[in-house]
């Protein structure tokens, strides 16, 4: 592991002393997003020793399938290709049989998980979802995420992972029934990116304070929750710094969260902002940093497939975590970026010095929270993990 300067930090920040003793305030995360290239070494330095006091020497993963069970969405992001309006080329709502055939073919890949990922309240928009799901025999597409999730729990060996927007306090606990955990991206508490021509512009269901309410709803509820930042999506360092803050707080309140994503945007051909700036490797360092010693002992993700070909870089951050990788399924919010090959996955985790190990959807340290809002779910985790609460079939 790297070698931490104190005297370097301490320069910059003189209320920080040792790395990982306590989190930062507000005004020492901006000054240390602002640190040169010159004092780089020195923060990720930091975030390692933060990080190795948490969990030392593993790097985990969640072997997935990917299923988009409906991309009509009513949100229109403009980074997202992954959305369609009705009619559009690739328009498409999965039906059952669908959603099962790929949880097959994962099963004896080793996969463990079920990401569900769809748009956000269709129906509402689109009289064409609201027959869809009536022909599927459904009164709205929660109704249908709720079926297929218990079908996956009850069918097959994988765990599901839903991912469906904003959700009332009733529906969350409905998925919580069926699901070991659940997700919603905060991506930024800035409500500057609902203005005109901005990233979340004709993007309501992307307004922080309902987003913020779902995550603190969640809390109330001791749901193990999953939630993140995007960067470089218009936002300044400042918002960015007070997104991860807002996290970190409903964590502490509620103790919930087990694990944040710091995801950096990509652009793509054809949106909105095709031709926005990408966040650079330092750029994402100095971010994922910052959100190691925000949260010292907070499960931390970055995607590797969005920093490809140097997503081991990633690792001197001070994550934990890569996320779900899949062996069958591509990445289909960005699936011009494909996962990395698992071995690959391997052999540059060992190279960094660390033990590649397949999670389950939920955490470990979270699996109690999930076991106790069902029967089916406490059944179903003890088949899945091992004991140490790791999924069963090793990476």
């Amino acid at each position: 592991m790297a070698t931490f300067s104190p005297d370097a930090l301490s320069a910059i920040t003189p209320e920080f002393s040792y790395a990982g003793e306590k989190s930062l305030s507000r005004e020492t995360a901006c000054r240390l997003l602002r640190a040169d290239d010159a004092m780089l070494p020195s923060l990720l330095a930091a975030a390692q020793l933060a990080r190795d006091r948490f969990k030392p020497a593993i790097i985990t993963y969640s072997r997935k399938v990917f299923i988009p069970l409906t991309n009509l969405c009513r949100d229109y992001c403009g980074y997202c290709t992954f959305r369609r309006d009705p009619g559009e080329p690739g328009a498409h709502t999965m039906s059952p049989d669908e959603v099962m055939e790929v949880v097959r073919a994962g099963e004896p890949m080793g996969c463990t998980e079920a990401l569900f990922s769809l748009g956000d309240k269709p129906e509402l928009l689109f009289p064409q979802m609201r027959d869809a799901l009536r022909h599927l025999g459904f009164k709205s597409t929660l109704h249908y995420l709720e079926a297929m999730c218990e079908k996956v729990l009850r069918d097959s060996s994988l765990l599901p992972h839903p991912n469906p927007g904003l959700m009332s306090a009733e529906w969350l606990n409905r998925l919580s029934r069926v699901s070991p955990s659940m997700g919603l991206m905060l991506e930024s508490t800035s409500t500057r990116l609902l203005a005109r021509n901005a990233a979340h512009d004709n993007a309501p269901d992307k307004a922080p304070a309902k987003r913020l309410r779902v995550i603190e709803d969640a809390g109330r509820q001791k749901i193990p929750f999953t939630t993140g930042i995007l960067i470089g999506i218009g936002e300044t360092l400042e918002e960015r710094v007070d997104t991860l803050i807002a996290i970190r707080d409903l964590h502490e309140q509620y103790g919930h969260i087990q694990e944040v994503i710091v995801q950096n945007f990509r652009a793509k051909p054809g949106t909105p902002m095709a031709l926005a700036h990408e966040p650079d490797r330092a750029d994402m360092l100095r971010t994922l940093a910052v959100a190691r010693l925000l949260m010292p002992s907070m499960n931390i993700q970055a995607p590797p497939n969005l920093s490809d070909p140097h997503y081991a870089d990633l690792l001197d951050g001070g994550i934990n975590d890569w996320g779900g990788i899949s062996p069958l399924t591509p990445d289909f919010i960005n699936p011009e970026k494909p996962w990395p090959h698992l071995a690959q996955l391997e052999q540059r985790s060992n190279a960094k010095g660390f033990e590649l190990r397949q999670r389950l959807p939920v955490y470990p340290e979270f699996a109690d929270h999930a076991a106790s809002h069902s029967g089916l779910l406490a059944d179903r985790l003890g088949t899945a993990s091992d004991v140490n609460g790791y999924a069963r079939r090793a990476a």
